[in-house]
């Protein structure tokens, strides 16, 4: 079809050239004009009857028209192609680094994701627009970085169970002697090992909602929503020897509840589950000038400092995690960063020297959220 046939490609070099040749063309016109106008009407001085120079006995006919525009015709003529290639050579000057932007942004878009632009000097507004853009296929790359590791490690946990639970079936069919008891017991394996699925799959949901962003905004406070959180976890806190406080002061914020319930679900259950016996965990709420905020500390093993800002990846753990047992999937902070960004609040996090972590989430108020809002 001749509709969808696309329009051919006009050079924007020749464009350039085009308009700066136009631009000196009507200058050397102007000037012309200006030096030409005036000569026409001199008459020139000639000696009389000698040729004698400097007797002025007389006078003769100067330059006239004819001779004058037949110089002024020649000289624009002659301008036309210094125009134009003057014209050319200062547009590719100019095109030069946005040909540079064209040539690498062709190449990443290829799968080439480490390589930059680095324009360097002068500083003017192409350079500005490549290092913009170097800075935008940085977060690109390491976006794609975390996408493929992502699912990899995805693939990973989602496979580990299914393997463990296909193991047990054969095991239990090929052995002859099974009776009742053992195959109610491979069942209850079974049921085991895909509950444990169905959590990670509730997980990495829970994952992918978060980052999706907020799609509803509603006005709530974090001290009930922390109370709610906190009455299916005593039991099992407890069964650990976990102390649990709070100090719940009024903390209304505006956000989407089922998001910020997960976050609140997410650190109190990350607090329990990597903390010792006997150990602690303090939750508070509360409002501090336009911020409501929620810290919730906790006892556990030591944390490198450089260990931190990785917690908050999907699938990642401590390394002293490899030596207990914890029924998590590495996914309880990565959902609370999630949540975070998608509420534009902060994230401070800080390992305590005698071990353990202290969280602290500071969301807007509520004139300070309708303000995000809008």
């Amino acid at each position: 079809m001749t509709g969808n046939r696309p329009l051919p490609r006009r050079s924007l070099q020749a464009r350039l050239a085009f308009f700066y040749a136009a631009g000196i063309y009507v200058a050397g016109i102007v000037v012309l004009a200006v030096a030409t106008v005036p000569l026409v009407g001199i008459q020139s001085t000639a000696p009389a009857h000698s040729s004698a120079p400097g007797t002025l006995t007389g006078t003769g006919e100067g330059i006239g028209p004819h001779r004058l525009l037949a110089g002024s015709a020649a000289a624009l003529a002659l301008l036309v192609p210094i125009a134009l290639a003057a014209g050319w050579f200062v547009a590719g000057r100019f095109l030069r680094p946005l040909r540079a932007i064209t040539a690498t942004a062709t190449a990443i878009s290829a799968g080439n994701l480490h390589q930059r632009l680095d324009l360097g000097e002068p500083t003017d507004e192409l350079t500005e627009l490549g290092s913009i853009l170097d800075d935008l296929f940085a977060r690109l790359h390491a976006s794609f970085d975390a996408q493929r590791n992502f699912v990899a490690n995805a693939s990973h946990e989602l496979r580990t169970p299914l393997a463990g639970l296909r193991t047990l079936l054969e095991v239990t069919l090929t052995d002859p002697d099974a009776d009742p008891d053992t195959l109610r017991s491979a069942c209850q394996e079974a049921l085991a090992l895909g509950e444990h699925q169905e959590r990670l799959v509730q997980a990495l949901l829970a994952l992918a909602t978060s980052e999706r962003g907020v799609t509803r905004r509603e006005a709530l406070d974090l001290a009930p929503v922390v109370q709610g959180a906190l009455v299916s976890r005593r039991d099992r806190a407890a069964e650990q020897g976990i102390d649990l406080a709070e100090h719940l002061a009024p903390a209304v914020t505006a956000g989407d509840p089922r998001l910020i319930e997960s976050l609140v679900a997410n650190l109190i259950d990350n607090a329990i589950r990597h903390n010792h016996p006997n150990g602690h965990v303090r939750i508070t709420t509360q409002t501090t000038g336009t911020r409501a905020t929620l810290t919730i500390t906790n006892s556990g093993p030591v944390i490198p400092d450089d260990q931190i800002q990785r917690l908050f990846h999907p699938f990642q753990r401590l390394a002293t995690d490899r030596h207990s047992r914890h029924d998590g999937y590495g996914l309880g902070l990565a959902i609370v960063n999630a949540v975070t960004q998608a509420h534009h609040a902060t994230l401070t996090t800080s390992a305590r020297p005698e071990g353990g972590l202290s969280i602290t989430v500071r969301f807007a108020s509520t004139r300070g959220a309708a303000q995000v809002a809008l």
